[in-house]
């Protein structure tokens, strides 16, 4: 097995009595899955990976490798001895050295006899769809190509656990999104845990089994990226994975887990949610923009609200759109292309309350606002 748990983590680069480049992390990677610490630069997510490796100690907690304590403030398992390879994000090749004495070092280092070193490079060249390179020189490579032969020297001394820090960060647009799927391939062909760092949330929604989505050194979701974009556990979390809609609304009706929201001044939702909500509290409704319909007024149905489109943006697969309603609140809303509206135009705005997401209320601020003639049911 190679699970890591990881309890109460804390590490802090000012001392004890400055700010925590992460603190009390606690987190379970299953055997065999593909985990994402994700984040904006200086949240920790980093940090967290340096310390898994052991190349840092930490000032409070542990973190256990296949149940064997590797680290914690007073013994730390030097990285060589923990079974662990690791992935750069500037690659670390040397440029002097063949794809095979790249590949092979590790190997030497290790005392592993020639031919079964030889045997384990050509798999790990395999693995990677380098082979027939092996005489090449890093100058001689691509970027994503260089990227395979930090992969293969990672793979052939058989680790247990893999760990990337944002491997795919200096590669063009196009490649990263090719060596996605070979990293997720390579993945489950090798049932090796991956431990994933980047800042890209699309990335991470790519290649994930789990995601731990970090900011300002503390972990703020731990799930699998349709929990984490789909349901996100505060606000900030939905505000980091990808676009969101945030509108200040105030709650009219609590009922068990459903809760009654007015958004401005005449649109109510009824939602369900676990958020701790009253009458008369402040709380935000977040919306996707591809969880918002829009339709020509003229033959809007069912529950809807009037808007006039402000802006509109074709990007292929689909248009963004900008939607002003009647209190000037301004929806950023996307389509699918054949939807043909235009600037100017008069439309229904439909949103399923099923998929909206309600973030724990703030203190009240008055009295509930009275009931609307058009009910919870928008």
């Amino acid at each position: 097995m190679a699970a890591i748990t990881i309890r109460g983590l804390s590490k802090s680069y000012a001392g004890a009595d400055g700010p925590a480049a992460i603190s009390d992390l606690t987190l379970d990677i299953a055997d065999g899955q593909f985990v994402t610490l994700l984040g904006p630069s200086g949240c920790g997510k980093t940090t967290t990976l340096r310390l898994i490796a052991g190349f840092i100690a930490p000032d409070a907690g542990s973190i256990h490798a296949d149940q064997r304590l590797v680290s914690s403030p007073e013994r730390v398992v030097p990285p060589e001895e923990r079974g662990m390879g690791m992935v750069f994000q500037n690659y670390a090749v040397w440029p002097h050295k063949t794809v095979y004495e790249n590949i092979v070092f590790g190997l030497r280092l290790r005392k592993v006899k020639a031919q079964e070193a030889r045997t384990r490079v050509e798999s790990a060249l395999s693995l990677v769809n380098l082979t027939g390179l092996e005489n090449r020189l890093p100058s001689e490579l691509s970027g994503g190509q260089q990227q395979r032969v930090a992969l293969a020297r990672s793979l052939v001394v058989e680790p247990s656990i893999l760990l990337l820090d944002e491997p795919l960060s200096n590669l063009d647009a196009k490649l990263r999104e090719r060596m996605r799927v070979e990293l997720k391939e390579l993945q489950r062909r090798t049932g090796i845990t991956f431990v994933y760092v980047t800042h890209d949330q699309a990335e991470a929604l790519a290649l994930s089994d789990k995601i731990a989505v970090i900011h300002g050194g503390r972990l703020q979701q731990f799930g699998t990226p349709r929990e984490v974009y789909n349901r996100p556990a505060s606000r900030v979390v939905a505000d980091f994975m990808g676009l969101v809609n945030l509108l200040p609304a105030a709650v009219v009706a609590a009922d068990g887990h459903r809760t009654g929201v007015r958004i401005g001044p005449g649109w109510m939702l009824a939602l369900d949610t676990d958020a701790a909500a009253a009458p008369g509290h402040a709380v935000e409704v977040a919306i996707r923009p591809e969880n918002i319909r829009l339709r020509p007024l003229a033959r809007a149905e069912g529950p809807h609200q009037p808007a006039r489109i402000v802006e509109a943006a074709f990007l292929g697969n689909i248009v963004d759109y900008q939607v002003a309603l009647d209190d000037n609140t301004v929806l950023r809303v996307q389509a699918h292309p054949l939807e043909e509206l235009a600037v100017g135009d008069a439309v229904a705005v439909h949103v399923d309350p099923a998929h909206c997401t309600l973030f724990a209320a703030s203190p009240p601020t008055g009295p509930a606002p009275g009931p609307d003639k058009q009910g919870a049911d928008a």
